[in-house]
């Protein structure tokens, strides 16, 4: 154990007159970053999964009990991801970003499934029988702000050297604007036309549920926009 204890220490000498050690060292930190960069892809990319079941499921309102419960399943996984990061986080003492913002981002995305998911449970609760085309139109927005948050996420490791991450950011507030916008509109239509009380209640929660989809990629987003403040 002693000749083993001596040989590590002079490979460490060694290593540290010749640079080795620094370089080695080095090489670690960047593999975790890595590591974090590539952990936060692959639940965006999920998200994007999602985002396209929760579609799937108000563009072609059949076998809804079905859809709902693929929902259910894809949900549960982007839980293990974000466990999966923030157990990476609990075990790492170097991190591409503050430990802070990175929990706040993995807590953002996994906010937006949970919405996404609930939204579509409510459609089954709620036994909602034909689907508004007002709906679809939110959920084409909630896909395609998803999207644009996953492309942000692909980029986020050269938030240092160009302005991709905050071109994204901008147009991820574009589409949540344009969602306000539609969203009240279709309130006011419904206050307006819907002359069943129960229809009504029913309905606004549910816009409200698909508006709160894009509320969260959007606080997502403002996340990561301060973030690329801080390391401007």
């Amino acid at each position: 154990m002693r000749k083993v204890i001596r040989d590590i220490g002079e490979a460490s000498a060694t290593n540290a007159r010749t640079g080795k050690g620094a370089a080695c060292k080095l090489i670690g930190v960047r593999k975790k970053e890595d590591e974090f960069y590539a952990l936060l892809r692959e639940f965006s990319a999920k998200v994007v999964v999602v985002s396209e079941a929760l579609q799937n499921l108000v563009n072609d309102y059949t076998d809804v009990e079905s859809k709902v419960t693929d929902l259910k399943l894809l949900e549960t996984e982007c839980d293990v991801l974000t466990h999966n990061i923030l157990t990476a986080l609990n075990g790492s003492f170097v991190t591409p970003l503050d430990r802070e913002d990175i929990f706040e981002i993995t807590k953002g995305l996994d906010e937006i499934v949970d919405l996404m998911e609930e939204v579509g449970s409510r459609f089954l609760i709620f036994d909602v029988k034909e689907m508004h085309p007002q709906a679809k139109v939110v959920a084409s927005l909630i896909v395609q702000c998803v999207k644009e948050l996953d492309t942000l996420f692909k980029h986020l490791h050269e938030i240092k050297k160009n302005n991709i991450a905050r071109e994204q950011v901008i147009e991820i507030n574009r589409i949540e604007n344009e969602g306000d916008v539609f969203f009240r509109s279709t309130i006011h239509d419904l206050f307006s036309n819907e002359k069943n009380p129960i229809e009504l209640v029913k309905w606004k929660h549910l816009y409200e549920q698909l508006e709160a989809c894009l509320d969260a990629c959007e606080n997502v987003a403002n996340n990561i926009e301060g973030v690329v403040v801080k390391y401007a």
